[in-house]
């Protein structure tokens, strides 16, 4: 059903708003903001409405078309030439003069990395660096997580009762990623304490004053994310993913650089401990909210593997990823202009009825609970899921 215009229709009251196609905002739209706290503790109930109404809309307030049925985000996935994924780590917020001056004076200079790089670039590196993350590679890391585990849990296992995420589930997968990176032990600590900025300053709304805090921050893991790499480069036959890299630039100098292994040491450690900590950490609230479904899981360990699957699903830890059209498209029946940017709130995919049968209701013997998007999907899908997998089984 459209308006005469050809728009799709807009359900409900409309705002003052128009889209950049000129079709009438509805004021669901127009309201629609991802840093209310609706959104921040929910964003699959947050955005329903729009899942069942308006499946596509734009919002004002962010300038990006809000994507949130699975058929349509899976297209746009699977399309990573038309739709780009070269804004995903975007600032979502930009960044004041002063702020940039910060870390200009650091030489910050990430680059693209396997999230946000297109092709042909892209696919090349991807395949370099792949080895680390076969399943038979990431066999002999599982040791390490067991031992970890258990000297986690022996802290406080006479104490009764303890705080999962502050004495287990967020130091766990930091220590995991900087082992699977290779960084030494005693560079351990320092990397620990700038892993958070780098997040911040992509996906958070800082105040301007916070801004300079954060540029303070991301620019002092930046240089030092470079020292460690430098240290790696003395001894390049180790084992971690940076000395595979370090080796494979050896044989591919144009396609491994120095600067794309800068950038990835640093987006690596963001990327492999805050969404398998916040993943895990979900997976344990919903367990202990299903008091049966615990039970079943600690008399039947087979059903670890798709419970894990299902709480990736039902409360994942990435909420959404960006894309940008890169020509004039249509996704479910929508005009979408080149340039535009897009939010594609997977979490709402993962959600979405039409594809999972009462998408809200947790059920870890689901038999299609492995089609969640929380990885992505297609060429740019999570090279780490299944190090994340691991730990969280574990």
């Amino acid at each position: 059903m459209t308006l005469a215009t050809g728009c799709p229709i807009a359900h409900g009251a409309l705002s003052a708003a128009r889209t950049p196609t000129g079709c009438p905002v509805s004021q669901r739209a127009a309201d629609f903001d991802p840093f209310e706290d609706g959104y921040q503790q929910d964003p699959p109930e947050y955005v329903r409405w729009a899942r069942e109404q308006e499946p596509i809309f734009w919002s004002p307030k962010l300038g990006y078309w809000v994507v949130t049925r699975y058929d349509d985000i899976k297209a746009i996935f699977r399309d990573n030439l038309t739709f780009s994924p070269s804004i995903a780590l975007e600032k979502i917020t930009p960044t004041g003069d002063e702020a940039n001056a910060v870390l200009a004076s650091y030489g910050f200079a990430l680059n693209r990395t396997l999230v946000n790089e297109d092709e042909p670039a892209h696919m090349p590196r991807r395949r370099a660096l792949m080895d680390p993350f076969t399943p038979e590679e990431l066999k002999h890391h599982e040791p390490m997580v067991r031992e970890l585990a258990r000297e986690y849990v022996d802290r406080f296992i006479d104490n009764g009762r303890a705080d999962l995420v502050d004495q287990m589930l967020w130091e766990i997968p930091l220590t995991v990623a900087l082992h699977f990176l290779g960084v030494p032990e005693e560079d351990m600590d320092t990397l620990r304490k700038y892993s958070i900025a780098h997040t911040v300053n992509t996906w958070g709304r800082p105040k301007p004053e916070e801004q300079v805090a954060v540029a303070h921050a991301v620019g002092n893991f930046w240089q030092f994310a470079g020292k460690v790499l430098d240290k790696m480069r003395e001894n390049p036959e180790g084992g971690g993913w940076m000395q595979y890299g370090l080796r494979k630039q050896r044989e591919l100098p144009e396609v491994v650089t120095d600067s794309y292994l800068h950038s990835m040491m640093m987006a690596g450690i963001v990327a492999a401990h805050e969404t398998t900590a916040n993943a895990t950490a979900n997976a344990m609230k919903l367990l202990l909210q299903h008091p049966d479904v615990w039970r079943e899981v600690c008399e039947d360990p087979s059903l670890i593997p798709n419970a894990v699957e299902e709480c990736l699903r039902h409360n994942g830890s990435v909420a959404a990823w960006r894309r940008m059209v890169t020509a004039d498209a249509q996704v479910g029946g929508v005009d979408l202009p080149a340039g535009s940017k897009l939010l594609i709130v997977t979490s709402s995919a993962n959600h979405d009825d039409r594809h999972f049968a009462d998408g809200d209701l947790f059920d870890i013997r689901r038999d299609n609970a492995s089609d969640h998007l929380t990885f992505g999907y297609g060429s740019h899908q999570c090279m780490g899921k299944n190090l994340a997998r691991m730990e969280m089984q574990i």
